[in-house]
């Protein structure tokens, strides 16, 4: 008899744990992020009190990514979501319209200084917007600040945590950032030079004195013209350029053309729109950084 009190007794306790428990799981903020790079920073901005919910995941291209039926019923549940901006994600209107979203949109970019670039398609040159602004640590300083002040907005309980953790990565972004400059400027001047897949380094490049040149421009769905791929080729000869860098969210036969063409040796894979999966080498926005870093030293100071 007592046993089977005793036993009662526990699977009451285990309903009332088991309740509480999904009661805490469901009275986290629903966030979804746009691609992987942002719901990295989201995850450490948000901690245990956000869950966070991938629409491109990684070693995905937002550039051409195509929104599912899924993605749309996530959006529809969601609190709050985290978006690049300035022009990244294209088919991001079309999913909020259709999934009836009804909370809070936070343009991480908010406050980046956008830089322009001059394309040429079809004979016809027009001014775009770079998007990959995160490719600026000093930019994904701002992101945080960003992602921090949305998740106030509609987690006002969870403001203490939400600083706390914001500064803890900031700290750890200023570290990295200061390690990538003096990375970087360890390198001869001349061989801080390199070619890419699609333009995606221009803020990098900017920020950190490295010159980069991209067959593509900044959207993996533009084409690179065999004029512009004997350009390069000219260029790569003229200014012995060392290294070609493949993406790893891009077709790497044309760099593979390119670097047989002019002896230019490949670098490795850098990371540019998307991480790698959790076990990779740039599972995170950091480990991204550390990643390219290591990859470019190492292919440029040879």
């Amino acid at each position: 008899m007592t046993k089977r009190i005793l036993l009662q007794a526990g699977l009451a306790l285990a309903l009332v744990l088991g309740l509480a428990g999904g009661a805490e799981a469901a009275g986290k903020v629903k966030a979804v992020a746009s691609f992987s790079i942002l719901a990295d920073m989201v995850k450490q901005v948000g901690g245990d009190r956000v869950e966070v919910i991938t629409l491109v995941g990684p070693d995905g291209d937002a550039h051409v990514y195509e929104p599912t039926p899924a993605d749309a019923k996530n959006l529809a549940g969601a609190n709050i979501l985290f978006t690049n901006g300035l022009g990244f994600e294209g088919w991001m209107d079309r999913l909020e319209k259709s999934s009836g979203f009804k909370g809070k949109v936070v343009v991480a970019s908010t406050g980046v200084k956008p830089r322009t670039m001059v394309e040429e398609e079809g004979g016809k040159k027009e001014t775009i917007t770079d998007p990959h602004a995160w490719q600026s640590l000093a930019n994904g300083k701002l992101y945080v600040a960003n992602i921090r002040d949305g998740l106030i907005a509609v987690d006002p309980d969870g403001k203490a945590t939400y600083e706390a953790n914001a500064n803890t990565y900031l700290d750890a972004i200023a570290k990295e950032e200061t390690d990538v400059k003096a990375a970087l400027a360890a390198l001869p001047r001349e061989r801080r030079k390199i070619i890419t897949s699609h333009d995606a380094f221009g803020y990098f490049g900017a920020a950190y004195g490295l010159e980069v040149i991209a067959p593509e421009g900044v959207s993996t769905e533009s084409e690179a013209s065999a004029q512009d791929v004997a350009k390069i080729i000219r260029q790569i000869k003229a200014e012995k350029i060392p290294a070609v860098f493949m993406e790893n969210i891009t077709d790497h036969r044309l760099l593979d053309q390119i670097a047989s063409e002019t002896n230019a040796k490949i670098g490795g894979t850098l990371y540019t729109d998307a991480l790698s999966p959790p076990d990779g080498p740039a599972g995170t926005y950091l480990d991204m950084f550390r990643n390219n870093i290591e990859t470019l030293t190492a292919a440029l100071a040879a």
